[in-house]
C-alpha cells in the first residue's frame, strides 16, 4: 500500500463536505484521502495536486476527479485554468509519504544506503547531495538550524566541510559516516532524522511552497469554506497555526477600531487534533501528526 491516510475521519469531519461542492486535495500521494472525499460527493468535484511522478500510478478513474501533476504552490493558477474557483474546502497532508520513505533509491530514509536524492519532483535537477557538496558553511548552518532544529548546527556544518574536503559525499551511508562525530549516544537516529528533514525541506523548498499555499488558500476558498491541514513538525505547524489565527505567518493579530480581531479565518479547533492511541499503534506515520481546521470568514 502507498500509505495509510492519517486522521481520515477527522479530515472529512473538518471539511464538512457539501455533496455538490468543489474540493481540493493538494497532497494526493496514494489517493487515500481523495477516494474518501469522492464517496461523499454527488455532483461535486475534486481536484488533486501532486508533482511526484509515483503518485500518478494511483490515479482515480472518476468523471468528478482531476489530478493536476504540479506543486501545490501553483494552486490558484490551475484552479483558475479549470474554472474551479471559488472552492468549498482544501485538504493538505504535508510531509513525506510512507511510500517515498520506503523506496530506497529516493534517498529519503536513513534506513537504506542510496544516493542522496530526496527530490519529490524527480524532474528537478537539485538534489540533497548538491547541498552537502556545494553549500558554504554559513548556508549549511542555516539549513540545519532553521529546518532541522539540530543542536549545534555550526559544528555540524564544519564537520561536513572537513569531510568533503577533496572528495564528494554522495550517499546516505557516506553522510552518516561524515556526521558520526556529532552523534550523541542513544539519540543517533533522532539526530540523523533531523539532518535528513532539514535537507529534504531545503531540496524541495517545502516551507516556501507551504507559505504560498496558505496565502492562496485565503484567496481561493469561498466564505464558509474549510481549510484542513495535517502537519508533522513544529515548523509547518507554526505557519499553519499562525495563518489560521491571524492571516499572517508572524502570528500577531490585527484588531479593528472596536478591538475586534481581524482575520480571514475562524479556527474550528483551538487546539490541534491528534491521532488516537489506536491509530498511532496501527500507523507509524500518524505519531507526529497534528490536524488544524479553520473556516473562511
Amino acid at each position: 500500500m502507498y500509505h495509510k491516510p492519517v486522521l481520515l475521519k477527522e479530515c472529512l469531519d473538518g471539511l464538512k463536505i457539501n455533496p455538490e461542492g468543489v474540493y481540493v486535495d493538494v497532497t494526493f500521494g496514494g489517493g487515500g484521502h481523495s477516494r474518501e472525499i469522492l464517496k461523499h460527493l454527488t455532483t461535486g468535484r475534486l481536484y488533486a495536486f501532486d508533482h511526484d511522478e509515483d503518485a500518478s500510478k494511483n490515479m482515480i478513474s472518476d468523471d468528478r476527479f482531476v489530478l493536476i501533476k504540479q506543486n501545490f504552490k501553483y494552486l490558484k493558477n490551475f484552479l483558475k485554468m479549470y474554472n474551479a474557483l471559488p472552492i468549498d474546502g482544501l485538504l493538505a497532508d504535508l510531509g513525506v509519504s510512507s511510500h517515498q520513505f520506503d523506496v530506497p533509491e529516493r534517498g529519503f530514509s536513513i534506513r537504506f544506503d542510496a544516493k542522496l536524492d530526496m527530490r519529490m519532483d524527480t524532474k528537478s535537477n537539485f538534489k540533497a547531495s548538491d547541498i552537502i557538496n556545494t553549500y558554504s558553511e554559513g548556508d549549511l548552518k542555516r539549513v540545519f538550524k532553521d529546518y532541522g532544529e539540530v543542536d549545534n548546527p555550526g559544528k555540524l556544518a564544519r564537520v561536513i566541510l572537513e569531510s568533503r574536503n577533496g572528495q564528494h559525499i554522495n550517499t546516505v551511508n557516506e553522510l552518516k559516516f561524515a556526521v558520526s562525530k556529532c552523534l550523541k549516544r542513544g539519540k543517533e537516529n533522532q539526530f540523523l532524522a533531523q539532518v535528513f528533514q532539514a535537507l529534504r525541506i531545503e531540496v524541495n523548498k517545502e516551507m516556501d511552497s507551504l507559505k504560498e499555499l496558505l496565502v492562496q488558500s485565503i484567496e481561493v476558498l469561498k466564505p464558509g469554506g474549510r481549510l484542513v491541514v495535517i502537519s508533522y513538525h513544529s515548523l509547518e505547524d507554526r505557519l499553519v497555526k499562525n495563518i489560521m489565527r491571524s492571516g499572517k505567518f508572524e502570528g500577531e493579530v490585527d484588531k479593528d477600531f472596536f478591538g475586534n480581531k481581524i482575520s480571514p479565518f475562524v479556527q474550528v479547533s483551538r487546539k490541534p487534533i491528534v491521532p488516537s492511541t489506536e491509530e498511532n499503534a496501527t500507523n507509524s506515520r500518524a505519531r507526529s501528526a497534528k490536524l488544524r481546521v479553520a473556516e473562511k470568514v
